[in-house]
């Protein structure tokens, strides 16, 4: 082989792997972006959701005036779900909120009036509807970030991010574990 020949074979190469590092770069920055996106959907849904509560507060307020402490509990899981900034934060927020919503709605099961009120309803129900999109936003982010996570961790993608070092493992939106028992659990029916 001539001297020509060695520096072609060489230069195509040098082609073959960068063609292949900008390749793992371009699908790490692909997968880091479809998780951002994810992420940006929870915290619409979630803020949504925040801006509903003021409404079914003053509505359940109207006919359980002596339910402060129900009130309260309410008002600062709103802001601690509109002040998360994690997703650690988001996911122990999204628990508060989900008690929070749990005594608000068992209050409303104790006031037959106010079950049939049509604004009660009507924010019951989108309410509800908010709720089954935050569940699907977060199996999207959750989806996206094992993809990615799962990129980030295997060869080359690792070698490529080790020497870029630009993509980071993203957390799970989870509810803990205790929370998780009591999923997987069947509940107990006593008559």
């Amino acid at each position: 082989m001539t001297a020509v020949g060695v520096i072609i074979v060489i230069v195509a190469i040098i082609l073959v792997i960068g063609g292949m590092i900008a390749g793992i770069y371009n699908s790490l920055v692909k997968l880091n972006e479809r998780v951002n996106e994810a992420w940006s959907d929870i915290t619409v849904q979630l803020k949504y959701r925040a801006d509903l509560i003021p409404n079914v507060v003053e509505t359940v307020k109207g006919y359980a005036k002596h339910e402060k402490e129900t009130f309260q509990m309410v008002t600062e899981a709103r802001t601690a779900a509109m002040d998360a900034k994690t997703v650690k934060q988001a996911a122990a927020a999204e628990k508060e909120m989900q008690t929070a919503l749990g005594r608000i709605f068992a209050i409303a099961e104790a006031y037959p009036e106010l079950k049939a009120n049509e604004n009660f309803k009507t924010l019951q129900t989108q309410l509800q509807d908010v709720e089954d999109k935050i569940q699907a936003a977060r199996r999207f982010y959750n989806s996206g970030a094992k993809e990615l996570n799962t990129k980030i961790k295997t060869f080359p993608t690792n070698v490529v991010n080790n020497f870029v070092g630009h993509f980071k493992i993203r957390e799970y939106f989870e509810v803990d574990e205790a929370e998780s028992k009591k999923i997987k659990e069947a509940p107990e029916v006593k008559f």
